[in-house]
């Protein structure tokens, strides 16, 4: 008897933040997870997330996937990823192709390549051609705001935090008015100064092509690794000229999904460094067609990470197996975007939390997603 889906359950949980934060385009009081659990007639079990994408309430990707993509793969071979992938996007493109569509899609794959990781007894790297590395540089993602502006002083007690934490990479939450982040960056440096560290900074796309630009100029002195969201995604004219005129790389695509969407992003020169997010850009399939085709470009693909312990093991398995983009003896490597906000679905979720030992995360070597759902937790925080 061949192995066949026999269910999908929908697990919505959220958490009410005690402090409440915001980034450019926001304030963050709740933190959401929308998960699938889908089950096999062979006992089988696979978990899956669909990121909710900057504030989206997590009941919409829910509803995609009850009402539009569970009827699309019951009864299905989970080993047919690929075949279910092109199925549910397929069966969804009139009224997908983008956002919560995509992320329930996304959700749908992760759990598939997890029942796959567990058939075969392998980790899911593994099943994607091997792991170029057995551990991730982990890079802290925080300095979000409490009160709005004017907080440079508290975001560099934060930065030399993160740094006591073993953290020598950063990415700085910026675009909160171009004043504004260049005083944060000026105190964040000037604390860090000598320390050896890497910044990043990610303005959520808060800025038009001038004041993007005018940033970008600002910021230049600081040797940034990259420059994120500059502008709102659709103005890939807007990408392409702040790459042109900038000498800090342009990275983009959180907000982008599958193959289609990217394609135009590298096509027109947009980004130098390719984020799909694995939550929300087609899961683990879709990134990988996105990294293969962004490798056909010469360009980095450097994963989007904000979801819950079960993306987060996606990514770090995806991650580890994202081969060099331009190879060398010394070839810069993918790094781990590692959240530092408060997140109860990442330090609860697993009955054995990813941690960072001597300064990496280690690539787990269990099958699938190499992780244990904590049932306890999902039926704690379960809103739906």
């Amino acid at each position: 008897m061949s192995i066949k889906i026999t269910s999908l359950k929908v697990h919505v949980i959220q958490s009410h933040l005690e402090t409440p934060f915001s980034f450019s385009q926001g304030w963050v009081n709740k933190r959401s997870a929308t998960l699938v659990e889908i089950n096999t007639n062979d006992g089988i079990t696979g978990w899956g997330e669909a990121f909710c994408q900057g504030l989206e309430p997590p009941e919409i990707s829910a509803a995609v996937i009850e009402n539009s993509l569970k009827e699309l793969i019951i009864n299905e071979n989970p080993l047919d990823i690929e075949k279910i992938w092109f199925k549910m996007y397929n069966k969804t493109r009139d009224f997908g192709r983008k956002g919560s569509v995509i992320s329930g899609i996304s959700a749908i794959d992760i759990a598939l390549w997890d029942i796959a990781g567990k058939y075969y007894k392998k980790p899911i790297y593994q099943l994607l051609g091997g792991a170029f590395r057995k551990k991730l540089k982990p890079y802290a993602t925080g300095f979000y705001r409490i009160n709005g502006k004017d907080e440079a002083v508290r975001l560099s007690d934060e930065a030399l935090m993160h740094y006591e934490n073993g953290f020598d990479h950063m990415k700085i939450k910026l675009g909160f008015g171009v004043q504004d982040d260049i005083k944060v960056m000026k105190s964040i440096h000037k604390v860090l100064n000598n320390k050896n560290c890497t910044f990043m900074v990610d303005t959520n796309h808060a800025y038009g092509v001038t004041e993007a630009l005018e940033l970008g100029y600002a910021l230049e002195e600081f040797n940034l690794r990259w420059y994120e969201e500059p502008v709102v995604p659709e103005n890939l004219e807007g990408y392409a000229y702040l790459r042109k005129k900038l000498k800090t790389p342009i990275a983009g695509g959180e907000n982008e999904h599958t193959l289609y969407g990217f394609k135009d992003l590298l096509k027109l020169g947009c980004i130098d460094i390719a984020q799909p997010d694995i939550g929300s850009c087609g899961g683990i399939t879709g990134a990988k067609h996105i990294s293969i085709l962004a490798q056909s470009f010469g360009i980095e693909v450097n994963p989007h990470v904000w979801g819950s312990a079960v993306a987060q093991s996606a990514s770090i398995n995806f991650i580890a197996s994202l081969p060099e983009t331009n190879h060398s003896l010394f070839a810069r490597q993918p790094i781990l975007e590692y959240d530092q906000s408060d997140h109860p679905f990442r330090k609860e979720l697993l009955k054995t939390p990813i941690k960072i030992t001597n300064g990496y995360v280690p690539v787990q070597t269990s099958p699938g997603l190499g992780i244990e759902v904590n049932d306890e937790i999902i039926k704690k925080y379960k809103i739906n």
